[in-house]
């Protein structure tokens, strides 16, 4: 039996701190970069460097082994290297305003146009105001007034050369130009002349007017067609005057910019759309102002006219220096893709172009989008949404109601804009696996998979790069510098949450936490450097906060609540080994196993699975014990046999495998009588050859039955078997330890079922012809049930 115990060495590895080549953490160099995670840096940086479509990336892992922090220095590096993004701004449509275009502007331009469109609009309104109240303005339009005149004059003239012959002439008065009946004397008639007049000279002059109008009508119609020359040579007078001025403003503008296609097209619109609403912009505010409320809303509706020359700034670049990185909390489909907002007047809700507000790919366009990846697929559409942008390449912003099918009133449809950003999701496997296989557009957009690791070899360049992590984060945090016996400490309870003594875990957000509470204590106590001690004292206080359940167990297990043997020998009954976890704090909890065995063909019965409070993985290591019964015993006869299994005071449920080989001693000490050790607690699964398959939670399981042993007594023949290949994963506590190094508990290592056998019961297992063995009685009594079972049948 003691060439299965292991050595203290063998259940701890100390960090040799004597290697160390610095005395406290302020010797040692800030780390940059990321510890332990070689393939997933490659895969990012490969990811990055990528400027083809489809190459977004998935950086899978678990939470806190440093991949957001990670993802947000690598993507801010790349970012130096490439030009900051394109301004873009949405204007107004000046020929169908329900759909605004967009234009791209180089970095730092839109602002620039913003100022320069405020400055050209308020230019033109005064230069227009100036140029038709000038001398020059009023001359010319004078000119044209003396010619209409002139030529109206001589088309009157001759009105009145046909007007005589009926006895009418015509004069120009407040309703226009009217005819007006002669007395016989050559002179106009007067309004109380005419209204004396007799019944038949009525009759005369309207039978003359009537004839008049038909032998005048091609001088009224010269008359109106010199009118409409008028308003054409007086409207292209004002335009003329006009259009020096916008083209003046406009070439002004032009010549601080960076012209593209969109911009030009835009100025051009903006100065045509002036020329076609002169009028407002020779309206005096002053001169219109009243305190009358129709007439306020009016001027209210006119000062909301020039809202049609704004700039919306939809994306500022210009403070930048290298491509935008965006990190998106809070992934919903407005805050990705933007929106379109109203705004309440008097009641009624309105929008326009400069009510479009941008979304995260806006803002991230030209560079890179980081998201939550259980996030984004919360939030209803915005998966869809931006699947959508990435593969048609242009960000559409649409209202959701569209997408629900709701009834919709009428709105914007802004023109979309093209779409070059770098999106990085970040998430667990889990996700990735679901979306690889149900979502095929997934595999099409994020081609490169960056898998961050929970745990690294503990080798000296990793030690060395974990301690200067130490170092890093008391330079950001303003923290104590630790010393070389605290960095050892850590990188010891670092393999611990590794779960292994070879390795280091990569989850840094707890070995933080260890940091910033040792560094408290430090403080507390009045030290100026963190020790040694101040990692145990932050650990234990840990322990303390977090062990409230655990302490309850060892209550009930103190007053026999729960019936736990630690000495002795028994038949049929083992003690076997869980884990329970509340949360953060996980614990080795035993229980106690029996077995009993009768004659009958129902094989080996489950009372877990029979009440349906066993897993799945559970049940099947149960029906491994009947794989191995026959492998081990039925090849000459059957199985004449019936078993049933429980874990004694067990209530919430059980699953998993690692009490397959604890069942299975139970349960050939129940078949051949043979007494079991009940000092030794086992735990390890088992294959149908009966070879030893590893466990997880080793640690706490052994923790957890010494506690219950020390509460009991120790005396010098308990411990704990388990699976040899778990050797690699013990770090177990200073106090279990100390109990093996005075050989008051033990831990035992197995690779086979009939080691554990002769451990239990201090007999050779040997085999089923050999005397006096394990599997000798075994097979005898399992001989004489089959016999009994034949004779019962006869």
């Amino acid at each position: 039996m003691e060439r299965f115990r292991l050595t203290e060495d063998q259940l701890y590895k100390v960090c040799d701190c004597r290697s160390f080549d610095f005395q406290t953490t302020e010797d040692l160099t800030p780390l940059q970069g990321i510890i332990g995670q070689d393939r997933a840096v490659k895969a990012l940086d490969f990811g990055l460097k990528i400027e083809k479509g489809g190459y977004n990336i998935y950086v899978s892992g678990g939470w806190g082994t440093g991949r957001k922090s990670y993802v947000n220095l690598i993507t801010e590096t790349m970012a130096v290297k490439k030009d900051k993004g394109k301004d873009w701004v949405y204007v107004n449509n000046f020929e169908n305003p329900y759909s605004p275009k967009a234009i791209y502007l180089e970095g730092g331009e839109a602002r620039v146009l913003e100022k320069l469109m405020e400055r050209s609009l308020r230019l033109i309104k005064k230069q227009i105001k100036e140029a038709f109240a000038s001398r020059d303005y009023e001359s010319s339009k004078a000119m044209l007034m003396e010619a209409y005149h002139k030529k109206t004059q001589e088309i009157i003239e001759n009105l009145n050369e046909i007007g005589k012959r009926f006895g009418f002439v015509f004069s120009h008065n407040e309703q226009g130009l009217v005819s007006v009946p002669l007395k016989e004397d050559g002179s106009p008639m007067t309004e109380k002349e005419y209204k004396n007049i007799s019944e038949e000279e009525y009759g005369r002059l309207k039978n003359n007017s009537s004839t008049l109008g038909i032998e005048a009508v091609d001088y009224f119609n010269l008359l109106r067609s010199e009118e409409e020359k008028l308003t054409g040579k007086v409207r292209n007078l004002d335009e003329s005057i006009a259009r020096k001025i916008v083209t003046f403003n406009i070439e002004s503008m032009e010549k601080k910019l960076h012209l593209n296609p969109g911009l030009e097209t835009f100025l051009k619109d903006f100065g045509k759309d002036i020329i076609d609403h002169l009028d407002r912009f020779r309206v005096d505010k002053e001169e219109t102002q009243s305190n009358n409320p129709l007439l306020m809303l009016a001027q209210s509706t006119d000062e909301n006219f020039f809202d049609r020359y704004q700039i919306n700034l939809l994306i500022d670049n210009g403070a930048k220096e290298t491509a935008p990185v965006v990190f998106e909390s809070n992934p919903t489909y407005y805050n990705l893709l933007g929106a379109v907002e109203y705004r309440n007047e008097m009641g009624v809700m309105k929008t326009d172009f400069t009510q479009i507000k941008p979304g995260a790919l806006h803002e991230a366009n030209g560079g890179y989008l980081i998201l939550e990846a259980k996030e984004l697929l919360s939030a209803p559409f915005a998966w869809q949404a931006l699947k959508r942008a990435l593969l048609t390449g242009r960000l559409h912003i649409e209202s959701l109601g569209k997408h629900s099918g709701a009834i919709m009133t009428t709105t914007l449809k802004p023109e979309p804009i093209p779409v070059d950003v770098k999106v990085i999701l970040i998430g667990d496997y889990y996700i990735y696996s679901l979306l690889h296989e149900y979502d095929e557009e997934f595999g099409k957009l994020f081609r490169i998979m960056a898998d961050f690791d929970s745990e690294m070899n503990r080798d000296d360049d990793n030690v060395m790069r974990f301690a200067r992590f130490i170092a890093t984060h008391c330079e950001k945090e303003n923290l104590l510098p630790f010393d070389k016996g605290a960095v050892g400490r850590i990188v010891e309870y670092s393999a611990r949450l590794a779960d292994q003594k070879d390795k280091l875990t990569a989850r840094f957000n707890k070995i933080v936490a260890i940091l910033i509470e040792a560094d408290q204590w430090a403080r507390i106590y009045g030290d100026e450097v963190v020790s040694e001690k101040h990692i145990e004292k932050t650990l234990h206080e840990i322990n303390q906060r977090t062990n409230k359940v655990e302490e309850k167990v060892l209550e009930m297990f103190e007053s026999n609540d729960y019936l736990l043997e630690v000495a002795g020998e028994k038949v049929g009954e083992i003690n076997g080994l869980a884990v329970l976890g509340t949360g953060q704090y996980t614990f080795g909890k035993p229980s106690k196993i029996t077995v009993s065995s009768y004659r009958g063909k129902a094989g080996i019965i489950n009372i877990e699975r029979e009440v349906k409070t066993s897993g799945s993985i559970h049940d099947k290591g149960v029906m491994i014990l009947t794989g191995y019964m026959g492998y081990q015993y039925a090849q000459d006869k059957p199985l004449a046999l019936s078993a049933s299994i429980v874990f004694e005071q067990l209530y919430s449920g059980v699953d998993g495998d690692s009490a397959s080989s604890t069942e299975l001693y139970a349960l050939l000490s129940s078949i051949a009588g043979i007494p079991v050790r009940q000092g030794i607690a086992v735990t390890g699964s088992i294959n149908q050859r009966g070879r030893i398959q590893p466990i997880g939670g080793v640690n706490e399981k052994i923790e957890g039955f010494f506690k219950v042993c020390k509460m009991k007594g120790l005396t010098g023949d308990q411990g704990v078997i388990i699976p040899h290949q778990n050797v690699k994963n013990l770090m177990l506590s200073e106090e279990v330890l100390q109990a093996v190094i005075a050989r008051d508990f033990h831990v035992y290592a197995v690779k086979h079922i009939d080691e554990g056998i002769e451990i239990l019961t201090g007999l050779k297992a040997g085999d089923i012809h050999t005397k006096g063995t394990v599997h000798y009685l075994v097979n005898e009594r399992l001989k004489d049930l089959a016999k009994n079972k034949d004779e019962a049948g006869d």
